[in-house]
């Protein structure tokens, strides 16, 4: 299989370290590509016509996409016990957690937008706020919500590379939650974070 990839993508990477935690990483050929929305990028077009990265070429069915499709793909080529729950509450709180990460993510990335890659003179600083005021509501609700005793699931990953991300990219700090700042710590000390570190500038 061939992960088209953003080393500097939180997305990509969720998928990339979901891989390394089910065991089939060694299965991936990872093809780094450079995507924004003002960066035309034909190979990843071809395959996803959103044109983000990451994408999973399969060799006899057709393309997958976005993370959250791809790691529930990855999760079912392992025999070990899913990262995704099959039924129960269990489910719900995984999925809800993986979807404010992915939420906390896009507005990280909106915020971006608004105060740094945006020309100046089109900026809007109500929404940069505005964005600002979702992100410090995510990382107190999630503060409050994390469950310290469930089981290792997607929506761990989901949390652990968009924080990354985030540090990553200087956006508003998560470090102020106590119970947040250890679990973070405590997950980047995973081989599957180690093996996935990100670098790179977003090219335009």
């Amino acid at each position: 299989m061939i992960l088209y990839y953003q080393t500097h993508s939180p997305f990509a990477r969720k998928a990339l370290v979901f891989a390394h935690e089910v065991g089939i990483a060694d299965r991936l050929e990872v093809i780094h590509h450079e995507t924004s929305p003002t960066l035309h990028n034909a190979s990843v077009y071809a395959e996803n016509p959103l044109g983000k990265v990451p994408v999973l070429l399969r060799p006899d069915a057709s393309p997958i996409f976005d993370s959250d499709v791809i790691c529930a793909y990855f999760d079912t080529l392992h025999g070990g016990r899913k990262l995704l729950p099959q039924d129960g509450e269990a489910r719900w709180q995984a999925l809800r957690l993986q979807s404010v990460a992915q939420g906390l993510a896009q507005t990280g990335i909106a915020l971006r937008w608004e105060t740094e890659r945006r020309p100046e003179q089109l900026r809007y600083s109500a929404l940069a706020e505005g964005y600002r005021e979702k992100i410090e509501a995510s990382y107190d609700w999630i503060e409050s919500a994390l469950d310290d005793d469930a089981l290792f699931h997607v929506g761990h990953i989901a949390l652990a590379t968009t924080l990354s991300w985030m540090a990553f990219r200087h956006l508003p700090p998560f470090r102020a939650r106590a119970r947040l700042t250890r679990w973070f710590d405590a997950f980047e000390k995973r081989a599957s974070m180690q093996a996935t570190l990100l670098s790179g500038d977003t090219h335009d």
